[in-house]
């Protein structure tokens, strides 16, 4: 029993080689791939580097895009203002319009209103125009009976010069007679 024991042993301890041999075929494989996941943990590593220098890029940049939207909501914030001030303005200018349409539409009734104003003083006019040709016509008529009574009158006065002469001389020669006589 003993040998058998022995035997078991050995074939114990045969097999215990074996598995060590196989363990250390294990452990050697392990060994590989803990130096080739060494190896990727070290490129990892590089790459989580990388990763972090371009997160930090990230976040500048996102501070620069924070303060440019800052920025932009104040422009925004400005430009409703400006908007805002626009729609007063609009809302000024459709008042005034509407003032100058009815500005404009009294004007039209003003023109209107001279145009039959401007009418009647033609109208006037022309009967003014006529009636001052008939007062031209009177003027002609009456400078040509003027000129001829002028004339006229001028002869009447040789006329009674010349009866008074005549009559004074007669007188005369009858007082002349009578003297005589």
């Amino acid at each position: 029993m003993e040998e058998k024991l022995l035997h078991q042993i050995v074939d114990e301890l045969k097999e215990t080689r074996k598995d060590i041999s196989g363990l250390k075929e294990d452990v050697s494989g392990l060994k590989e791939d803990v130096s080739g996941l060494k190896e990727d943990v070290s490129v990892l590593k590089e790459d989580v580097s990388g990763l972090k220098e371009d997160v930090s890029v990230l976040k500048e940049d996102v501070s620069g895009l924070k303060e440019d939207v800052s920025g932009l909501k104040k422009d925004v914030s400005g430009l409703k203002e400006d908007v805002s001030g626009l729609k007063e303005d609009v809302s000024g200018l459709k008042e005034d319009v509407s003032v100058l349409k009815e500005d404009v539409s009294g004007l039209k009734e003003d023109v209107t209103d001279l145009k039959v104003d401007v009418f009647s003083l033609k109208e006037g006019q022309e009967r003014i125009e006529r009636k001052l040709d008939a007062v031209y016509d009177q003027t002609a008529e009456l400078t040509e009976f003027r000129t001829e009574t002028t004339q006229t009158l001028g002869e009447i006065k040789d006329t009674v010069r010349f009866l008074v002469h005549k009559s004074s001389e007669t007188e005369k020669e009858i007082y002349l007679l009578k003297q005589r006589r």
